[in-house]
């Protein structure tokens, strides 16, 4: 097994302000080759997030991570909707007005909202689902328009986690919470209920509207279950403790779909490293910047790697005995 080395999930809010120094000389400019670019000194990056939580917070850090490697200067304008669709609205609207030279959008309703407002501005995108089904892409190899970016969905996470589920927990029916007004989450939950029957599973479903809603509904099916399952429902996982707690104090196995959510009271997860998902979408903003591509012309790509991380502290708690042939990272606090 693999000993897990603990992350920092600090959100970076910090703004990076870098201006050009004047001087006292008036030397001239160099002379520029024929046909060589001239690049902009700074680049101006409006950062959209619906809402903050460890596994977006981690994207953010990972774009802005591409974007220091590339050695490019960036005025990073950070935005947070809290959840709020038309708070998020208003973010894409004032940085249209703002004319930035990229928006990155990290989730599927930040995205949406961007791409309401601008055909022109380039878009990318991370932390989404489904980006054909939000109609954020034309298809994931030739994007079209002015957006394209990473998804965070392996299509190997929902199958694993019911395999998971129905040889190693012995479960039978899966309890899940979840926002059904975003249609990053109605995309997940569609895939779970289609891949569902072939594992001889039911789910139990109660659906919230705000992060306050979260515990209560997780209560109300508690008792119902075998074990619970959250998937990267931005709504839910902003709320993630208040489920972690309920299916502890019943000794209900927690899985969730992203790692970050491990650290936070989730029993395992079968996800992705969002710090990695970010990063790659930082480098598609590099390369749009610098004009070596058109978002139209790069590939929206799903993640590379699927991760199994396992929490010790929760499993004690559970009386759930950590298998060596899981080959699972584990946590420890």
């Amino acid at each position: 097994m693999i000993a897990f080395r603990k992350r920092a999930f600090a959100f970076v809010s910090a703004i990076f302000i870098l201006g050009a120094c004047s001087s006292n000389s008036a030397s001239p400019e160099p002379k520029k080759e024929d046909g060589e670019k001239e690049k902009k000194e700074t680049y101006t990056i409006g950062v959209t997030q619906i809402q903050e939580h460890p596994a977006l917070n981690e994207a953010t850090e990972g774009f802005q991570k591409a974007l220091e490697e590339a050695g490019l200067d960036v005025e990073y304008d950070i935005q947070n909707a809290q959840g709020d669709n038309t708070a998020n609205d208003t973010i894409a609207t004032n940085f249209v007005s703002a004319n930035v030279d990229l928006i990155f959008a990290n989730s599927t309703p930040s995205a949406q909202a961007a791409l309401s407002k601008t055909t022109e501005i380039p878009i990318v995108f991370t932390s989404v689902v489904d980006p054909v089904g939000a109609e954020l892409v034309e298809s994931m190899e030739k994007p079209g328009g002015n957006v394209t970016g990473t998804s965070h969905h392996h299509p190997d996470s929902i199958p694993k986690t019911l395999e998971f589920f129905k040889e190693e927990l012995k479960a039978k029916k899966i309890g899940t919470v979840y926002n059904s007004g975003e249609q990053n989450s109605r995309a997940q939950i569609d895939k779970l209920k289609k891949q569902m029957d072939d594992y001889g599973l039911e789910l139990v479903e109660a659906t919230v509207s705000t992060t306050a809603d979260v515990k209560q509904a997780t209560e109300s099916i508690i008792d119902q279950v075998d074990a619970f399952y959250v998937i990267t429902d931005n709504t839910v996982v902003s709320a993630f403790e208040s489920v972690a707690d309920v299916t502890t104090d019943k000794k209900v196995p927690l899985l969730a779909a992203d790692i970050a959510s491990v650290p936070r009271g989730a029993f395992a997860a079968y996800g992705v490293d969002f710090f990695e998902v970010g990063h790659e979408a930082g480098k598609m903003a590099v390369k749009i910047l610098t004009e070596e591509a058109k978002p139209a012309d790069i590939p929206a790509q799903p993640p590379k790697t699927l991760l199994f991380m396992v929490n010790k502290k929760v499993a004690d708690t559970i009386e759930m005995d950590i298998k060596p042939e899981w080959n699972a990272e584990i946590y420890e606090e």
